[in-house]
């Protein structure tokens, strides 16, 4: 009952007082900047800079955490782990190139260990989309065998990559060159669709996508500048393919034993702190700096030093939601990831294959964090437990922006970068923490909804 003693309303006067505190406060911080603003404005531009740039990376983080929580309602703690697999990822592929090979690494048991995860996904992926189709016309023993071929040599693919980084453009160029192939053949098949007869149409888009592909292969091939950014999605890929894998091969059991949020969050600790010790055997505890990226050169505006590629960072996150927010609200597995957030037992009983859709919802979180942390791991130095520390404030860049919300996780984020920097201004950078810790007990205490909260 929310009213007590004398009939008061006592969840009402607790409403009155947070916002009565929210007033008071951006009051306070409106009066603050002013004055800091007058003091020296280059400085506030380079602050305002600097939070927008590392609120990018929080909004990244926020938006992949907040799509699996609102999905699976637990806090996979594996997250963190994602985000460090994707800066560690690039240095692994591209330690050759960090000062000049200083920290060159390359592990014959971890290149084994992720091709053995890519082959495992492949041949689920497999078996949930193409066994069930193709199992009434072909032999069940003929689809295991032709599935288990396709995922060992997925996996041999991908371990060759990783045993060979310097010729990472090389080595992609044949997938990436099927990959456009196949997108520009659906895309030209439904362009002409009503204006060219099937037989023709098929033959366009068929010599068209082979042409286009093979031009963007040999141009891949012949591009050793692009191997960078590849080592960007392959990264990004492993990240999720890891995810993906805890997921349909520790999560789904423990959650049918279990039926626990405690159980999960305790086993996804146990995956985060293992797979930080593991990175911390391989690459050592020291700080690892990642080679130079576009944009790395410092340009000064109006007083203020702004780097090229940190305007991109903040481009990808705004591109990052808009993504997101197409795929959620625009598509039909928007629609299956919605009624499995709402209900997950009703979503199974009108037909929605519940396991597949919570899958490719771990998977792309965990590229968002992946991104999240190489981005970060570009601007900073990296070290194995960076990927905790971006998991509290992807967290908290939620809890701010309002838990399972969308549009939460990015002004959140973009909140929180913001508040980080100016919070810092007369102090030294390592208050940063404290500010962000010292905010998530606020929102936790007066606002635990958030700025927006979910409806």
């Amino acid at each position: 009952m929310s009213a007590g003693l004398g009939g008061i309303d006592f969840a009402r006067v607790r409403d009155r007082q947070s916002q009565l505190l929210a007033i008071v406060l951006a009051a306070a911080a409106l009066a603050y900047l002013a004055w800091k603003i007058s003091e020296s404005p280059e400085q506030a531009l380079q602050f305002a800079f600097n939070g927008l740039s590392v609120g990018a990376v929080y909004a990244l983080l926020a938006m992949g955490f907040t799509l699996v929580y609102s999905t699976v309602w637990f806090f996979d703690l594996y997250y963190g782990a994602a985000a460090a697999i994707g800066a560690y990822g690039v240095f692994y592929l591209r330690s050759g190139e960090a000062l000049g090979g200083l920290y060159e690494v390359n592990e014959p048991l971890v290149n084994v260990a992720f091709a053995a995860v890519v082959a495992g996904v492949v041949a689920w992926s497999l078996r949930e989309g193409l066994y069930a189709r193709l199992r009434r016309r072909h032999g069940t023993r003929r689809l295991i065998l032709a599935a288990s071929l396709v995922s060992a040599g997925a996996g041999t693919y991908a371990g060759l990559v990783l045993t060979r980084p310097d010729e990472i453009n090389v080595l992609l160029s044949p997938a990436i060159g099927v990959a456009v192939a196949a997108v520009a053949y659906l895309l030209l098949q439904r362009i002409l669709r009503g204006a060219v007869p099937p037989g023709p149409r098929l033959a366009v888009a068929a010599i068209a996508g082979v042409l286009l592909g093979g031009y963007c292969a040999l141009l891949i091939a012949d591009a050793p500048g692009s191997r960078l950014y590849l080592s960007w999605a392959v990264s990004c890929l492993l990240a999720g393919a890891v995810a993906l894998a805890l997921y349909r091969g520790l999560y789904v059991y423990m959650i049918a034993r279990a039926r626990s949020p405690l159980i999960m969050l305790v086993a996804s600790l146990g995956v985060l702190l293992a797979m930080t010790a593991a990175t911390t055997i391989v690459f050592e505890a020291a700080p690892r700096p990642l080679p130079d990226a576009f944009g790395s050169d410092p340009v000064v505006i109006a007083g203020a030093t702004i780097k090229g590629f940190n305007v991109f960072t903040i481009g990808v996150a705004l591109g990052g939601f808009a993504g997101l927010w197409l795929l959620l609200k625009q598509t039909s597995f928007g629609k299956a990831v919605r009624a499995i957030g709402d209900d997950e037992e009703v979503a199974k009983v009108v037909g929605i294959n519940t396991t597949v859709v919570i899958a490719v919802v771990f998977f792309i979180g965990a590229v968002y964090a992946a991104l999240a942390g190489l981005l970060s791991g570009h601007d900073t130095a990296i070290q194995p437990r960076m990927g905790l520390l971006l998991l509290l404030k992807g967290w908290i860049a939620s809890v701010v922006g309002g838990l399972g919300n969308l549009y939460g996780a990015i002004v959140g984020g973009f909140a929180l970068g913001m508040v980080e920097q100016f919070g810092i201004w007369d102090l030294a950078g390592e208050w940063r923490e404290v500010v962000s810790f010292g905010v998530l007990i606020l929102f936790l205490s007066f606002w635990p909804k958030g700025l927006i909260p979910r409806k």
